[in-house]
């Protein structure tokens, strides 16, 4: 249980790691947070615990393992801002028992990637890779062969959300027939056709395309049998996540030349460093194109990401709000002007709303507005008050059994 009251911005210490975008910087300091300290790289074991010991706001990307371990040793960590899409380098269940929300960005590179799936679909059909690495070693294999248009192909795209549904109206635009398959019922977009099964996508596609999360039902999904199901001569491309294809089949049905070629972004197992090398199956096969996992790597899209984790970390240490939180109750809040704001995080079990009201009400205090979230073993109430609550009222606060964490918000 912890208990904090208003903290003044400028003694608010926020660490980035991994090089995160100037942009988000520029966003805190122009709120007042001027306490940041930036690190280039990801950190690991003892030298992050010490980086971040005293942080009330972390921010990182891909690489840093925020653990439970990291976690407990963050010991006045109040959020947390994963400056990329995923969440998986974060012990988030753990973060959310200790009243620390987790933000993403899911959203801010979508044009990013679905651009580069597009670049990789005419590359592939036009069998340019291995052209340039020959080009390269002084060759000159000036030929149609294995060349063809993409107008006319047929696209498959297995997940049709933000990224899905981009390439989609890219790969129309360009002349191409589109079929989709997803586990949610999406409306299509233009003229691009549901599938009705994951199957019928791969026999039917000329170009195949993963968007799905990295889940239990999407690991080893493209595996061996599904991989041969495709149409011989089609080819695929992976800017998801690494765990969602077996590279050991696929490389075999390369080799084998059942799938033309291939564009993989992502890796069951990526180097912690840019130091280090990439070990894979795929790596020397001239009919794949290999990247690293730059798919939303662009200026645009890291632009976007700072702005963007930097203000749901702002409003929530400034206001409460945890929209976007993706471990947490969310709850939009106007800001409090005029008022004094209670935080409370509980555990969410029946009768602390109660609790909370009687103390409230013990201390003659009028309530202007009040808001109950909860999310699975948390819950989340605030409540904005008319005068500014003694600290007789929040010690009561912070003795309800329940409670995680309490601030108070002048």
């Amino acid at each position: 249980m912890s208990a904090s009251h208003s903290f003044p911005r400028d003694r608010i210490r926020a660490v980035l790691l991994e090089g995160v975008h100037e942009s988000a910087v520029e966003a805190l300091r122009s709120r007042g947070y001027t306490r940041i300290d930036r690190y280039d790289t990801a950190l690991d074991g003892d030298d992050l615990k010490r980086a971040i010991a005293d942080a009330h706001l972390i921010g990182i990307r891909s690489r840093t393992q925020l653990t439970r371990g990291a976690i407990e040793a963050a010991h006045r960590l109040v959020a947390i801002g994963c400056f990329c899409i995923g969440t998986n380098q974060v012990d988030v269940d753990f973060a959310a028992g200790r009243g620390v929300p987790a933000f993403n960005a899911p959203h801010s590179n979508t044009r990013s990637v679905a651009e580069l799936v597009i670049g990789l679909t005419v590359m592939l059909m036009r069998d340019v890779f291995p052209k340039s690495l020959a080009v390269h070693q002084g060759r000159w294999p000036k030929t149609a062969r294995g060349s063809r248009e993409v107008r006319g192909k047929t696209m498959g795209i297995i997940g049709y959300g933000h990224i899905g549904s981009q390439v989609s109206i890219l790969a129309e635009a360009l002349g191409m027939n589109v079929i989709f398959f997803d586990i949610v019922d999406k409306l299509p977009l233009g003229n691009a056709r549901r599938a009705d099964s994951l199957t019928e996508v791969l026999l039917e596609s000329d170009m195949v395309t993963l968007h799905v999360p990295q889940t239990a039902q999407t690991s080893g999904m493209m595996n061996q049998a599904r991989l041969r199901s495709m149409r011989r001569g089609a080819h695929l491309i992976n800017t998801s996540r690494g765990a969602v294809v077996d590279q050991a089949a696929l490389a075999e049905l390369l080799a084998a030349g059942h799938i033309a070629g291939a564009a993989v972004d992502v890796f069951p197992t990526e180097p912690s460093s840019n130091e280090l090398a990439l070990e894979s199956p795929l790596r020397g096969l001239d009919n794949v194109i290999l990247t690293p996992h730059v798919a939303g790597s662009t200026e645009e899209a890291q632009q976007k990401i700072g702005v963007g984790v930097a203000t749901k970390l702002m409003r929530f240490s400034d206001s409460g709000a945890t929209v976007g939180a993706v471990n947490f109750p969310e709850l939009t809040l106007a800001p409090h002007e005029g008022a004094h704001r209670i935080l409370h995080i509980h555990r969410n079990v029946p009768g602390v709303l109660s609790q909370i009201n009687r103390a409230v009400a013990g201390e003659g205090i009028n309530v202007l507005a009040q808001h109950l979230e909860t999310r699975r073993e948390i819950g989340y109430v605030v409540l904005d008050i008319e005068s500014e609550g003694s600290d007789r009222l929040f010690a009561q606060l912070r003795s309800i059994d329940s409670t995680i964490r309490a601030r108070i918000l002048y």
